[in-house]
């Protein structure tokens, strides 16, 4: 069977792949995420995940090496994850009421010959306006000073989360139709990954 690995340290990655059928083994990168830096937020969350799946695939013999990294977009900037409880505050205040799009990089690298393939998700994202008790509650929890956007859809940001347009899993950290295509780009199919 062939070795998935998983170069995130992403709890809802890794329950996303385990729930879908893989036991993927989980090795962090220890990619920068502040030293790339892209033209747009959709290249730079691509950019980011071809890093990391390439620093794990150069510590492999064999397998496939997943990468992904989150970015949420608004105004056309990118937004990771916050970097202190203030900055989540302000995050909010300025998202509340709006709409932005999550943007997941993909990118799975055969480690054997060497071949790859990438790719990046798009999700809208409809926020709710809660308000500034609700939202200093929410940073309080300290859940969104470790997710992309300073938000989770699986957790207590659920509650300020109006609605989405598209894949659920994208939002998440990593959608599954996209992942299959992928694969598929490189010869294997999914169900042959399933424990």
């Amino acid at each position: 069977m062939t070795q998935i690995v998983l170069a995130s340290a992403s709890p809802a990655r890794l329950a996303l792949l385990r729930s879908a059928g893989l036991d993927p083994q989980v090795i962090v990168s220890g990619v920068d995420e502040a030293a790339l830096t892209a033209d747009s937020p959709a290249e730079l969350c691509l950019a980011l995940a071809r890093a990391k799946a390439a620093v794990v695939a150069g510590k492999l013999s064999d397998g496939l090496v997943i990468g992904c990294d989150s970015v949420l977009e608004l105004d056309g900037r990118a937004y990771g994850k916050p970097s202190s409880p203030e900055e989540a505050v302000a995050r909010w205040h300025g998202m509340r009421g709006r709409e932005g799009r999550l943007l997941t990089g993909h990118c799975v690298i055969d480690v054997v010959n060497g071949r790859e393939a990438a790719d990046v998700g798009a999700t809208t994202v409809r926020f709710g306006t809660p308000d500034d008790d609700e939202i200093a509650a929410y940073v309080a929890t300290g859940e969104p000073l470790h997710v992309a956007g300073a938000f989770t859809l699986d957790g207590r940001g659920g509650w300020f989360v109006e609605g989405i347009d598209g894949d659920h899993g994208n939002v998440l950290g990593l959608s599954l139709p996209l992942l299959r295509r992928l694969l598929a780009t490189l010869g294997v199919p999914v169900p042959t990954l399933w424990r």
